[in-house]
């Protein structure tokens, strides 16, 4: 096991590069099954949630090669449709094999998915939306079982906006008979990005980013080369570091728009905030202001992506904030780790009620989950003294090199290896 050892206290100059986004290359992996030709997936983050992805895809009896940032799937040689439960529960965007392998073999079969726990995260919408284009579903003693005849186009009511679910959608209708109407769809520009990886490989879909998408179902998809989206969350996830510890920084390569209102709250804080292209700069200088509320939701909405930084950002701000939680019910699991280091949050339900104070001190840490790490490493930076944030595999779920990142600003943080 890992962990960091953070002095914190340290501003932060510079520009940090933004890794592709962790929410489309995993998306992505599952749909390179839907085609025997070579696809390749450019500049691919080396995060463990993508190597969990490429051991599935071996595991289908696809060929994934790693070289020089690019990842390249071969899966003329897949035969296999069950994906290994060990796999399936470490990896929650394992479900979006089921629109994938449906689409190839008429069947699949996995585990409930994993992932982070910070919440129930039901697929009931996946499945629902499935059953619409065809599919016979069994459940039994944790496991899912998928098959059809063959996929057939509907149309399909989404009864809340999920990602996954959209996503899912999008790779089982692509390739099915007629078309498919998709309502309520989630907005994301993860989705965007899926919507133009497949019309790269030859299907017919439009309308992402939008609640309606209408996908054609064509006979056959062919490979691609493609570059993914930035990640939106890694790069608010820095701009909320600088927020914390004060300092500018440019973050290169996300389009200010899809960060929209984390922006907006920033400037809320008292932070300068400048845009131009697909560049973020940010300079935070003296003791900010807690935002009023933050209230989680679907794109364009606040991202639950980036509550936890939100909240860690709060904690050392004057005033106070109330943080809504709208998606996952257990995502305030990180706070008792905050409150170690002297932070003032009560939580109630879905609400946490933040009152800042001057500054937050040095602590033993332990990450929980993905962006509840991410917030404890943030409020580390900002703190005053040493802080150590234990159990780094789930922040390696999500961060490419995060310490080199946050070195090369000027952070003071060093990866140790607990024996």
């Amino acid at each position: 096991m890992d962990k960091f050892v953070i002095e914190g206290g340290k501003p932060l100059f510079g520009t940090v590069f933004a890794q592709s986004a962790k929410n489309s290359v995993l998306p992505l992996l599952a749909a390179s099954v839907l085609t025997e030709e070579e696809v390749v997936i450019r500049e691919t983050p080396k995060i463990t949630d993508v190597t969990c992805m490429a051991k599935i895809l071996e595991e289908l009896g696809a060929q994934v090669v790693f070289r020089k940032g690019d990842v390249s799937i071969v899966s003329a040689g897949a035969k296999n449709h069950r994906i290994p439960s060990e796999l399936t529960r470490e990896l929650r965007s394992s479900v979006f094999m089921l629109g994938s392998l449906l689409s190839r073999f008429r069947r699949a079969e996995c585990a409930y998915p994993g992932g982070c726990d910070i919440g129930l995260r039901p697929i009931d919408l996946h499945l629902n939306a499935l059953a619409r284009l065809g599919v016979r579903i069994t459940e039994r003693e944790g496991y899912i079982s998928c098959s059809c005849d063959r996929l057939r186009g509907a149309e399909i009511a989404l009864d809340f906006p999920s990602v996954g679910a959209t996503e899912n959608i999008l790779l089982a209708a692509v390739l099915a008979e007629g078309k498919t109407v998709l309502g309520g769809a989630a907005k994301e520009p993860e989705i965007v990005d899926l919507q133009n990886f497949l019309n790269a490989m030859g299907a017919n879909v439009h309308g992402a980013g939008t609640d309606v998408i209408e996908i054609v179902g064509a006979e056959s998809l062919h490979g691609t080369v493609y570059t993914p989206i930035k990640d939106r969350i890694e790069a608010g996830s820095f701009l909320i570091a600088c927020a914390v510890c004060g300092g500018e920084v440019e973050v290169a390569g996300v389009k200010p728009e899809s960060l929209g209102l984390l922006l907006h709250k920033l400037r809320e804080n008292g932070c300068k905030i400048h845009t131009k292209n697909d560049k973020i700069k940010i300079a935070s200088y003296g003791r900010l202001k807690c935002n009023r509320k933050i209230e989680t939701m679907p794109f364009p909405g606040f991202p639950t992506d980036l509550q936890a930084q939100a909240t860690a950002l709060n904690a050392s701000c004057e005033g106070g904030a109330l943080i809504v939680e709208n998606l996952f019910e257990t995502r305030y699991k990180y706070v008792p780790e905050l409150l170690k280091m002297g932070a003032d949050i009560e939580v109630k339900g879905r609400n946490a009620f933040v009152r800042g104070v001057e500054r937050l001190h040095g602590a033993e840490l332990v990450s929980g989950d993905l962006r509840g790490g991410a917030a404890l490493i943030l409020a580390a930076l900002g703190a005053e003294g040493v802080s150590e944030v234990l159990d780094l595999s789930h922040v390696d779920r999500g961060y490419a090199d995060l310490q080199g990142k946050l070195t090369a600003l000027g952070a003071q943080i060093r990866r140790v290896t607990v024996p």
